[in-house]
Order: structure tokens, then C-alpha cells, then sequence
């Protein structure tokens, strides 16, 4: 038990399971828009999640000196070397102008990572700011670099799926930060520090709404897809009346981090 224990937490240390979920929402754009699977463009979003996680979450830690060296850190290290490399590859295979656009998602990440300026921080610090920066990075890269490496237009439903995966990225951050609460430093005062957790809870089940409705914007509504997406509103709904921060990391980590891996399963599964 201790083994498999020890192989979970590896796959979650090492951002394994989130990058399955960007991964997943790739999957998602391709089904959304009817795009052949694109093994390069669905493989560096996996693969430079990893990098860019495990970068963020890393880095300060390496810098302050405050990260002792573990049997799992080196593995974790190992991983994102290979995650590096296999990015790198996938990179080159992808359209110009598609590299283009990952390039500036890139500086958003050194911006979110790194204290560019040094009298304010880096933007994980700004007050206010970072649920944001998160969303449109998840959002931009799970819709528009797969859109845009299909040669598509930025059509109405484009923009109609980016809003409604902001959405469904901020709600599920706003599950993240209550159960952080335990640990989050005042100055960040994230939804929950502002507002207390009930009312974040219910913020949360309000922006439910405008996620599920955004469905019947698009050009061509699927009642299969009204369905799926139901099953995922009350899903999440669950997950955010039972959000506490008494609760393990493994609640997020794992569980409200599985809702992309979930959605698309369910038209897989439903195909």
C-alpha cells in the first residue's frame, strides 16, 4: 500500500493527472469543432503542462532554498526534463502561427511564475489577479491553440466555448481556494478570504448557470451534448456544497481535477 501510495502522490506531484485534464479539454475542442485528432497539438499541451506546473510550482521553492532534495523530487525533475524535451518536439511540429501564440501564453507563465518586477512580484502574488491569469491561460490553450492549428476562424462559437471554459476554470479554482484556505497567505485574498466560504459557494452555483446556458448559443445545439453537460453542472454542484477546508488536498487534487477528464469520458462514452 505504501508503494501505490507513493506512486499516486508521484502522480500528482509531478502534475501527471492535471496535464490529463488539459489534455482533456483538448479532446473537447476537437469534438466541439470536428477536428481530426491532432496527436501534436494534444501531446504539447499534456507534456508542456507538466513543464509549466511543475515549474511554477517548484521554482520559488529552488530560489528561497527551501526545497530539500527527495527520491520524488528527483523523479519529478527526471519527468520534466523528459516533458521538456517531448514539448520541444511537439512544438516544431505544430503551425507557425499556432508556436506563435503558445510563445505569448508562454510569457504569461514566466510573468505568473517569476518576479519580472521586482517592487510587486509576480503576478501569483497580485491580489485579486491569479484566478484570472489561470482561467484565460487554461481557456486560451484548450481552445484557441488547437482552433487555430486547425487553420479555423475564430468563429462565434469559438469565442462562445472560450467564455464557457473560463467559466467552468474559475469555478473549479474557486473549489481549489476554499479548500486552501487553510494555507493561502492573507495579502492573496482570494474569493473565499474576501467573501467566506458560503458565499463563495454559492458564487459558485451561480456561475453554474451562465456555464450550462452558454450551451444553447451555439449555431448548432446537440440535446446530447445538453445532457452531458447537465451530468457535469450537478457533478460540480456536489463537489462544491461538500468543499471544505477540513478537507484533504486530495480532494482537489484528484477529484474536482478528474471534472475534465470526467466531461470528456462522458462523450466518449456516450459516442
Amino acid at each position: 500500500m505504501q508503494l501505490l501510495k507513493k506512486i499516486f502522490d508521484f502522480y500528482l506531484h509531478g502534475s501527471i493527472h492535471v496535464a490529463l485534464s488539459v489534455y482533456a479539454l483538448v479532446r473537447m475542442t476537437f469534438h466541439f469543432f470536428h477536428i481530426t485528432y491532432d496527436e501534436p497539438m494534444a501531446l504539447f499541451a499534456f507534456f508542456g503542462t507538466i513543464v509549466g506546473y511543475n515549474f511554477v510550482k517548484y521554482d520559488e521553492l529552488v530560489r528561497a532554498k527551501k526545497l530539500k532534495i527527495t527520491t520524488e523530487r528527483k523523479a519529478i525533475v527526471a519527468l520534466s526534463v523528459f516533458s521538456f524535451l517531448a514539448t520541444v518536439y511537439y512544438f516544431f511540429h505544430l503551425e507557425f502561427r499556432t508556436q506563435m501564440v503558445s510563445v505569448a501564453f508562454l510569457g504569461l507563465t514566466v510573468l505568473y511564475t517569476l518576479p519580472v518586477f521586482p517592487k510587486i512580484g509576480n503576478a501569483r502574488n497580485w491580489a485579486g489577479v491569479k484566478i484570472y491569469i489561470v482561467a484565460f491561460c487554461w481557456a486560451g490553450i484548450t481552445m484557441f491553440l488547437p482552433i487555430i492549428n486547425a487553420d479555423l476562424s475564430l468563429s462565434h462559437d469559438v469565442w462562445l466555448k472560450f467564455c464557457q471554459r473560463f467559466l467552468l476554470v474559475i469555478i473549479l479554482i474557486l473549489i481549489f481556494e476554499i479548500i486552501d484556505l487553510k494555507h493561502d497567505d492573507a495579502s492573496l485574498q482570494t474569493v473565499p478570504q474576501k467573501l467566506g466560504v458560503q458565499k463563495t459557494k454559492l458564487l459558485n452555483l451561480f456561475l453554474l448557470i451562465p456555464f450550462y446556458f452558454l450551451e444553447f448559443l451555439r449555431s448548432d445545439v446537440e440535446v446530447c451534448q445538453l445532457w452531458i453537460n447537465l451530468v457535469l453542472v450537478i457533478v460540480i454542484a456536489l463537489f462544491t456544497f461538500f468543499a471544505s477546508p477540513k478537507r484533504s488536498n486530495y480532494y482537489t487534487d484528484f477529484w474536482v481535477e478528474s471534472v475534465p477528464v470526467f466531461w470528456w469520458l462522458m462523450v466518449v462514452f456516450w459516442k
